[in-house]
């Protein structure tokens, strides 16, 4: 129990960081949705498609590699991983940034905005330093120092909102009463180009932040080491390709699936600005995932592999997730309001994105078998199956159903990637998941389900009442968990001096 509580504390910590930084850029998304015509913010979902694409393929798996190298029994100075992790990263993170520049027009032109090439540059900087940063965000988590990571990460997120808001909704207001003044550093016409100009300042700022954690070591590049981790670590660059393509590849194929290509940038908003809703579940699963990496990975060198463990963080993680999507979903007639309602024909998508979410959760519980047994290839296989699956039922789906196919087709890749990843782990690393208890928790997620979201509102009951028997039936779903789990609420307490 004492290695959970540790788990679920670091998660509470990073959670802050992760839940806050999310819900403050989720307050952003009606001020894109208001402030700018749907098709524009349709080219800020491909752009960012695109970005999360490319910070995968400039990391190539060397965060999970520095992990496991800083643990590995044959390394003894993971100072001496960290650096060669560091010098490795910011050669390729150079190296982008100049191959950007040599075909920025053609890369402007890709990313529907070839009249506003500065666009893409400045993304291309953001990533090539938000890569970099990776590895000494890493190295924080390695040390146990998640209030330091979340520090910096809140200061990094609330700059860039606070650029936001002084370049999308102040400056508009400044100008029309000063504009010889606000005019010097401020153009109407620069548009969504001030979200990635807010987006360059925050990330410089948190580089110079990272400074503290650039020194204090030699700074030693091990040739040896370097190769041994890029063995390692490549399948987990085919593995986050492949996953990061299974979570954008649908907005870069929409334009091309939909039947009216004039529309597609529109739709591709409107689908952009509920996947921000859906997606919610996933600032639980970004938390869970800053604390669980190297909590598997310390547990698997002291103990030889902490099965039991693994086993409880699953559960524990499984019954938290449902819970928030059932939250979600109770409260969608208020959540929704974080997107103009000109998007709210859309609102169909997002309990099929948020349940694919929870499939990639346990997609990623599952993958420590892999990881712990040096077998990363198997989560390339996985992750190209998945992209496999997304790739074909859009094409199929997409064009009969538009954007709802998209979800659909993320809810049967993740799917598919869980499911199979369960089935060859328990050949390599056997671990007693209790499948019968997760699948009285999904039964009774689904009943609560069915009872708040389809049966609730034929009673013709008043909304606050609604809202009221919606909160006694989440109170039910926890209440169940605690009593089926024999937990007691002391048990989860820390004690004085420990």
């Amino acid at each position: 129990m004492s290695g959970i509580k540790s788990l679920a504390k670091d998660t509470a910590i990073y959670g802050v960081s992760s839940i806050v930084g999310r819900f403050l850029n989720w307050m952003l998304v009606p001020l894109y949705t208001n402030m700018f015509p749907v098709a524009e913010y349709g080219v800020v979902t491909l752009v960012y498609a695109v970005v999360a694409l490319a910070l995968v393929i400039l990391t190539y798996g060397m965060e999970t590699g520095f992990f496991r190298f800083a643990n590995h029994e044959r390394w003894s100075d993971p100072m001496e991983v960290y650096s060669t992790s560091l010098i490795s990263l910011a050669v390729s993170s150079t190296a982008f940034i100049a191959l950007v520049a040599a075909f920025l027009p053609q890369a402007a032109a890709a990313l529907e905005c070839p009249g506003r090439p500065s666009f893409v540059m400045i993304m291309a900087v953001c990533v090539a330093m938000d890569a970099f940063m990776t590895i000494p965000y890493s190295y924080l988590r390695f040390r146990k120092r998640p209030m330091r990571f979340a520090l910096l990460r809140l200061v990094n997120i609330g700059l860039n909102i606070g650029l936001n808001l002084f370049f999308i909704l102040l400056c508009p207001l400044l100008y029309r009463h000063f504009p010889d003044i606000v005019s010097r550093f401020y153009d109407p016409s620069y548009g969504i180009g001030y979200i990635f100009l807010s987006n360059l300042i925050a990330s410089a700022v948190n580089l110079l932040m990272m400074v503290p954690e650039l020194r204090g070591f030699g700074w030693k590049f091990n040739i040896r080491l370097w190769r041994e981790m890029l063995v390692y670590s490549a399948p987990l660059l085919v593995l986050g390709v492949a996953g990061i393509m299974n979570q954008t590849i649908d907005k870069m194929l929409f334009p091309h699936l939909v039947s009216d290509p004039a529309d597609a940038t529109y739709q591709l908003g409107i689908y952009g600005a509920n996947y921000k809703i859906g997606i919610l579940l996933l600032v639980f699963l970004q938390a869970f995932r800053f604390a669980y990496e190297p909590f598997v990975f310390a547990r698997g060198k002291s103990n030889g592999g902490d099965k039991q463990a693994y086993s409880d963080a699953m559960k524990y993680f499984v019954a938290f997730a449902l819970f928030i999507f059932l939250g979600v979903m109770f409260y969608l007639d208020i959540v929704r309001y974080l997107i103009s309602p000109r998007y709210f024909s859309g609102l169909v998508v997002v309990p099929v994105i948020m349940l694919g979410e929870l499939f990639f959760g346990i997609f990623y519980n599952l993958s420590i078998w892999y990881k712990l047994t040096d077998r990363t290839v198997w989560g390339a296989r996985f992750s190209l199956a998945g992209l496999a699956v997304t790739v074909t039922l859009n094409v199929i789906l997409v064009p009969r159903i538009g954007y709802m196919g998209c979800a659909v087709a993320a809810l049967c890749s993740y799917g598919t990637m869980m499911v199979a990843s369960y089935i060859i782990g328990r050949r390599y690393y056997p671990v007693d998941y209790k499948l019968r208890r997760l699948a009285l928790y999904f039964c009774l997620a689904a009943a609560l389900y069915a009872a708040g979201v389809y049966a609730l509102p034929l009673l013709g009951l008043h909304a606050a009442v609604n809202g009221l028997v919606r909160a006694a039936l989440l109170a039910a779903f926890a209440a169940a968990f605690v009593r089926i789990e024999h937990i007691s609420p002391k048990a989860l307490v820390p004690r004085r001096g420990k």
